[in-house]
């Protein structure tokens, strides 16, 4: 028995190993897709016109890499050029715009382009999660209880709704 634990151990290590490297490479290939796609998009964006989804595919990977003031430049271009987009993809843009905003400490222009984007498509549960917790970090305890319950009544089971929900309605309790 005992001459066997060794063995177990190296067993063990090397499945540990085997996974980590599994999950290294998978990372590694990831980022140079998100690479390579960030390099063509943003070598067509420049000698070229693109698309409503181009602009809005490389402002996300600027979003990614937190360059938030070039993901709204991007995302405003995909506006523009969003005419003949659903309403629903048009939400999208704003969204990210919302988020771009919120990250950088603009909470009234997030406010503003979260709002743009509930006008579009009212059941856009993120749009109202973001939205409820750019109220949150401005104070607004109210209102932001009031939006988490506008998307639980959307989607009852969503998670980050109901735990903020919860946690907003003790603090409103003790005050």
């Amino acid at each position: 028995m005992t001459e066997s634990l060794p063995i177990v151990y190296l067993s063990v290590l090397l499945i540990i190993l085997g996974g980590l490297g599994i999950f290294v490479f998978s990372q590694v290939l990831k980022a140079r897709r998100l690479e390579n796609t960030f390099s063509k998009l943003q070598k067509k964006l420049q000698n070229t016109k693109g698309t409503a989804q181009e602009y809005y595919q490389l402002g996300s990977i600027y979003l990614d890499k937190k360059l938030y003031s070039q993901s709204i430049n991007l995302f405003q271009k995909a506006l523009k050029m969003a005419e003949q987009v659903e309403p629903e993809n048009q939400a999208l843009i704003y969204n990210a715009m919302g988020y771009a905003c919120f990250a950088q400490e603009q909470f009234d222009l997030a406010i503003r382009h979260y709002k743009d984007a509930l006008k579009l498509y009212p059941d856009y549960v993120i749009a109202l999660n973001n939205l409820a917790n750019v109220y949150e970090k401005k104070q607004m305890v109210n209102k932001a209880l009031e939006t988490y319950q506008e998307t639980l009544a959307i989607e009852p089971n969503n998670k980050v709704a109901q735990r903020r929900a919860n946690s907003l309605k003790k603090r409103l309790v003790e005050t």
